[in-house]
């Protein structure tokens, strides 16, 4: 076994680490259910959660990418009993749970790449709701648009993109002929995460391939039928590269809900929160009132229909989850308090 591994090689940095606190630092570098693949100073291995930890609502669930500490086992799994502070953190609406809970995608990432294929996948309300999510993480989202060498007219598509993604850098590439890959290799920096985040058949194992310059993950022949690549990640992993630069590939997401946006709405929709000051009325709904800026924006040609639209349903599901969410809070808020009451009654 390898103990020669520095953790901060990893992207980990002293800062995340309570005053205090002892143990081994590893990182997360994949999730099967409730089993941990995992890599630190002894090495690589596997780990479980410390039940009482975990289980009773102290602890949030690690995902790939975070930063843990464990009891290190030299045989058998470690077992991990303290999640670390997170940089950044990516989750949508676990599409299993009826809308009732948070799935944790990816943590302590620096750039969310974003992907759409330029021959099938292309959709802008799509990536309106992944950019939103993008800068809720807390990281820099770029968009890459996939497939190029299939799309005559991609250079005319990227921009289109790019208009739509304001503040994004936008790169269209092709990870058979190469075209654009220089441009992204410029986030590939050692100790940094990248995050690839995209439907099934973007071309996300094809992309981490070529980057890394060699076969690192299976893909998938694409589909006569639909020009669609076939779906191979099945678990979100963390890969590092020779050049010291991590991939977080994470399996194609069907389902995207909006679990907290509360800040990344108005990243994504700068263009159309900017109109808001300037309505006649402070209380504005932007219906029928007079003076609403934001219809004249859209009577004017300067704010399209159908971004607003956008904006407005992206809007509308995050105000109703969160709803929910208040309501679930308040539900594990109790579920504690009663726990800690039970527990206390027993030691009596």
């Amino acid at each position: 076994m390898n103990t020669d591994i520095n953790i901060e090689t990893y992207g980990f940095t002293r800062d995340l680490l309570p005053e205090g606190t002892d143990g081994t630092v590893a990182r997360i570098t994949a999730v099967y259910k409730d089993r941990f693949e995992i890599v630190s100073a002894h090495g690589n291995g596997y780990a479980r959660l410390k039940k009482g930890s975990y289980y009773a609502g102290d602890e949030p669930f690690p995902t790939t990418g975070d930063f843990v500490l464990l009891s290190w086992q030299n045989d058998g799994d470690s077992i991990i009993y303290k999640t670390l502070h997170r940089r950044t953190f990516f989750s949508r609406l676990d599409p299993s749970s009826a809308g009732h809970a948070e799935q944790a995608v990816a943590a302590n990432f620096d750039y969310v790449f974003i992907m759409q294929s330029l021959n099938h996948d292309l959709n802008l309300r799509r990536l309106d709701r992944y950019l939103t999510l993008a800068w809720q993480s807390g990281a820099q989202p770029v968009v890459l648009l996939t497939k190029a060498d299939l799309n005559e007219n991609w250079e005319a598509e990227a921009d289109k993109v790019r208009a739509a993604a304001l503040g994004v850098d936008v790169y269209a590439v092709s990870s058979k002929t190469g075209l654009g890959l220089d441009s992204v290799k410029q986030y590939l920096l050692p100790g940094k995460t990248i995050v690839f985040l995209g439907s099934s058949g973007v071309g996300k194992s094809s992309l981490l391939n070529a980057l890394a310059g060699q076969e690192m993950m299976d893909t998938g022949a694409i589909r006569e039928d639909d020009s669609r690549g076939r779906h191979t990640t099945t678990h979100r992993q963390l890969i590092r590269l020779s050049c010291g630069a991590m991939i977080i590939d994470t399996p194609g997401m069907r389902e995207l809900g909006m679990w907290d946006v509360s800040s990344g709405l108005g990243e994504a929709f700068s263009d159309i929160e900017q109109y808001f000051p300037l309505c006649r009325f402070s209380d504005c709904q932007h219906k029928s009132e007079p003076g609403c800026a934001v219809n004249t924006a859209i009577e004017n040609g300067e704010l399209s229909r159908e971004r607003w639209n956008s904006y407005l349903k992206l809007k509308n599901e995050a105000k109703y989850t969160e709803n929910k969410n208040s309501y679930l809070r308040e539900r594990q808020q109790l579920h504690k308090s009663w726990a800690s009451r039970k527990k206390g009654n027993k030691k009596r």
